[in-house]
């Protein structure tokens, strides 16, 4: 027996027409040079209804990708709505990444028309010969502004969409290899969207104001643009203007309840609230990832914004990307707060519509037991299924996706990632986990930042170094940063180096990049 409900589809449409009725009286707010820019989702709404019309003008058809290399701001909120209603793709790049990487990404897309910045454009103006499926190139606001103004302002004639339809497409960063294509479906889009409305993911809701700093050319905002056009919570777009002043600012004056970005974001802002008093009590929930959160982070959130703000989150690009949330259960308020920061340092448990498990490195199914490790393996309907042009598809293999993340399980269902597959450090035969180390050293009272990768050793393997950039007016040698070490790690931990550096470079996303670390300290070697 089968059961008799409708047959709907989940797309974007839904989303459009429900924000149409029931949120065009929802604010947005945008940084801009000139101050701050008020709109609402009504104008929102009304100006995708024209930018649909101009791409159809200029040729783009159904399944056909438009590209984005934009800031956070209303007009690019405008193309997440109209490309994929209209039946096209929304393609957004990511202007952080090489510019050789760039050019890849664009020709594996077959992008027709590229919506861009004005800061954004002499990126593409540099590489636009080696781009022959770009047919036009839109320049926000001048061009843009105009292509508007001159469009029918008649009802756009959306069409019907099948939910798993192209809506998007990302490319992951390339930090271990050449960018790799993810296809998100409207269905994917969706429902990744109604998980950041869970209570125990973020809980997102009308009531919310939403500052996104995470990138929207970073796999969706997270889908926090979606989510508050699906649950009608306000904007705020901060545009290039990233500094922490800048950020604190929006804070305080939008009153801002939800703010998610990467660990270096939250670093800066924490230094700006310990400067200058702010008020950052409007602040419950400021969803982190892109990489693991480091203790002191943390603490600092705690201690200057408030207890349990800061939440752990774990996700990919080709998990849409939220997969798990540190959220507490009710009991832990009956723990003392170091228990509570323990549990909230790990990357949380499985949201609902994730499913993960661990597999261990010699090809069993790992315990979720405090001990053993694993790497991540994850399934669920915002997951991909391959990569454009089926680029790894062994990491599909079984119908899980295998992440690279190294991960211990905890019987309450919990885990803790201890390092990616390619940068665990494997010396004599022990595995160190870089991450692990990492935050360790970043306890140390000298150290501002910093970063483990491992060296060829003839005789171990490997062993470790450690990058550091200090705080303003310190020093610190390799002797005493191991002689401060030997009390928190065991003594092959012990980096075998130390390089002070001024910066460490980071990917397009926030992430550390080791691999540039890597030829660095090759570099060094010659």
């Amino acid at each position: 027996m089968r059961g008799a409900m409708m047959d709907t589809q989940l797309d974007l449409q839904v989303l459009r027409l429900r924000a149409e009725r029931f949120h065009r009286d929802v604010g947005i707010v945008t940084r801009t040079a000139d101050g701050l820019a008020r709109a609402t989702f009504g104008d929102v709404l009304d100006r995708a209804n024209r930018l649909a019309h101009v791409l159809t003008d200029l040729g783009v058809r159904r399944g056909e990708r438009v590209a984005t290399m934009c800031w956070n701001t209303q007009a690019h909120l405008e193309a997440y709505v109209a490309v994929p209603c209209m039946g096209a793709v929304l393609h957004t790049l990511n202007f952080r990444l090489p510019s050789d990487h760039i050019v890849q990404i664009v020709n594996a897309g077959e992008d027709r028309v590229i919506l861009v910045d004005a800061t954004t454009r002499p990126i593409i103006d540099a590489i636009r010969s080696q781009l022959p499926t770009v047919e036009r190139i839109i320049v926000i606001p001048d061009d843009y502004d105009l292509l508007l103004a001159d469009a029918s302002d008649d009802p756009y004639p959306w069409p019907d969409l099948d939910e798993d339809d192209a809506a998007a497409m990302c490319f992951t960063s390339g930090t271990t290899g050449e960018p790799k294509g993810v296809v998100y479906s409207h269905r994917s889009v969706m429902l990744h969207a109604m998980a950041l409305l869970q209570t125990d993911t973020f809980g997102v809701g009308r009531r919310d104001v939403i500052l996104p700093v995470v990138p929207m050319f970073h796999v969706n905002a997270w889908g926090f643009p979606y989510a508050a056009l699906l649950s009608g919570a306000p904007l705020v777009m901060p545009g290039p203007f990233l500094q922490p002043d800048a950020l604190a600012d929006l804070i305080e004056s939008e009153r801002v309840t939800v703010a998610a970005g990467v660990p270096t974001i939250w670093f800066g802002l924490i230094e700006e609230l310990d400067r200058n008093r702010r008020d950052t009590s409007s602040l419950r929930c400021v969803p982190c990832g892109g990489a693991a959160i480091p203790e002191t982070l943390m603490s600092d959130f705690d201690r200057v914004v408030g207890e349990g703000v800061l939440v752990h989150a774990w996700g990919m690009t080709e998990t849409s990307p939220i997969a798990s949330v540190a959220t507490l259960p009710a009991e832990a308020d009956d723990w003392s707060p170091e228990d509570r920061l323990r549990r909230r340092l790990r990357q949380g448990s499985a949201i609902l519509g994730a499913e993960i498990r661990l597999w261990s490195l010699d090809g069993a199914e790992a315990p979720w037991d405090g001990e053993a490790i694993g790497e991540i393996e994850v399934r669920g309907p915002w997951v991909a299924s391959s990569y454009l042009g089926g680029q790894d598809a062994e990491r599909f293999a079984g119908g899980w996706f295998r992440t690279g993340d190294v991960a211990v399980g905890y019987p309450d269902g919990t885990f803790q990632i201890v390092d990616r597959t390619k940068d665990v450090i494997k010396s004599g035969g022990e595995w160190i986990s870089s991450v692990e180390l990492e935050g360790t050293i970043l306890k140390h009272p000298a150290v501002r930042e910093s970063a483990v990768v491992g060296r060829p050793d003839e005789k171990w393997s490997e062993r470790p170094i450690a990058f550091a950039v200090l705080r303003p007016d310190e020093a610190l040698t390799i002797a005493d940063l191991r002689d401060w070490l030997e009390a928190h790690v065991p003594r092959f931990w012990l980096p075998d180096d130390l390089i002070v550096v001024d910066e460490i470079p980071k990917t397009g996303t926030g992430k550390i990049d080791k691999k540039a670390l890597r030829l660095a300290d090759q570099a060094r070697a010659r």
